[in-house]
């Protein structure tokens, strides 16, 4: 896989990165936050040889895309020049930033980075990014996480079946309400209204006890998975869980790499991975990633960015689910195809993004 990318001779040229303000379909509350907007960082990638390579991740917050955006920016001057490689471009840019720190907003800029070239290489070749990969286009299973977040159970049950026209094959609930009976009861409305798997997402709110005690409970509702329910790199506490809940505990959106991914899988701390593109590396991390994945039977799922999430998902052996929202519906003249209830993964060129420009400056913009 990495061969294809190495031999395409295509060099590092400049870049144009933005940020932009994307308001949400369905505003997001979480354990967290409630969320309204996300600001999107694009990269336009040019390549020497008159090649565009287009990718973009969630920046978070505001001042975490302005860093992404000029960790990104900064990286192209540095690999000016060089063959666009995306695994070599990942050890010599690693290695440049290790001092700063390969993590964070660092490593969500050398992911788009990675992203792009990766576009760009399927661009050049006139093939899908899956079909570099060694897979080919078509359908994955994909899970509907665009809203169902903390709210009442009367608006809860109005976000539940505008989400369920969709049809997607599962539902993602936000749950880490101030007691057990309302995150019950906010299960028991979506359950009223639809019997596809349900997936719940405590975004890192509870204690270990307070995890333990819901999980028991949760335990009785069969929920498709039990995600994040305490602090992301608590690993002890989560192959606790694992050992004592009979449900499956999923962690992996904050892997800081495949290196944290393994650190995870050795010790026993999920049931079920979930990289984020943007946060393992690319689709470089992922494949390591997935190598991973592979050699310890976990199933992997993917987290945000479907459109670029889903090329390297139809291309892991342990593929599970895609985590599917529609963020980049406002800035793509393509959006992500839904059919049959699974996300389909493109027959374009690279991911097959191309921006809607008069969208993008309809949005605003820094």
């Amino acid at each position: 896989m990495g061969s294809s990318a190495d031999s395409s001779g295509l060099t590092i040229g400049s870049c144009r990165v933005r940020v932009v303000d994307v308001p949400l379909n369905f505003p997001l509350g979480t354990s967290a936050a409630t969320v309204s907007k996300v600001p999107l960082v694009l990269l336009d990638l040019d390549l020497e040889e008159g090649v565009t390579g287009r990718a973009y991740v969630f920046g978070y917050t505001p001042a975490g895309a302005a860093s992404i955006a000029g960790t990104t920016t900064e990286a192209v001057e540095l690999a000016k020049g060089s063959p666009a490689s995306p695994l070599q471009l990942q050890l010599r840019l690693g290695r440049r930033y290790a001092l700063l720190g390969v993590t964070g907003t660092v490593r969500m800029a050398l992911s788009l980075l990675d992203m792009a070239m990766w576009d760009a290489q399927g661009r050049a070749a006139g093939l899908p990014v899956a079909r570099l990969l060694g897979s080919t286009p078509g359908s994955v299973a994909a899970y509907d996480s665009r809203g169902l977040g903390l709210a009442s159970p009367l608006e809860l049950g109005r976000q539940a079946e505008r989400l369920l026209e969709l049809n997607l094959g599962a539902i993602k609930l936000r749950l880490g309400y101030p007691t057990l009976a309302e995150d019950l009861a906010a299960i028991d409305v979506v359950r009223s209204l639809t019997d596809r798997p349900l997936m719940v997402d405590y975004n890192q709110a509870l204690s270990l006890v307070e995890a333990r005690a819901r999980g028991r409970a949760l335990e009785e509702k069969a929920v498709h998975w039990l995600e994040e329910p305490i602090r992301h790199d608590d690993y002890s506490g989560a192959a606790a869980l694992a050992r004592e809940l009979d449900l499956p505990i999923q962690i992996g959106e904050n892997f800081n790499g495949s290196e944290a991914m393994l650190q995870a899988v050795l010790a026993n701390a999920c049931d079920l991975a979930m990289p984020d593109i943007s946060r393992i590396g690319g689709v470089t991390g992922w494949l390591q990633a997935a190598g991973v994945a592979a050699a310890a039977g976990k199933p992997v799922s993917t987290h945000l960015m479907p459109e670029m999430s889903a090329h390297a998902l139809a291309a892991s052996a342990t593929a599970h689910w895609l985590e599917y929202v529609d963020w980049a519906d406002a800035i793509l003249r393509e959006p992500m195809e839904i059919r049959d209830g699974k996300a389909i993964v493109p027959d374009r060129p690279g991911f097959g993004l191309e921006w809607d420009e008069k969208r993008i400056s309809a949005l605003s913009e820094t």
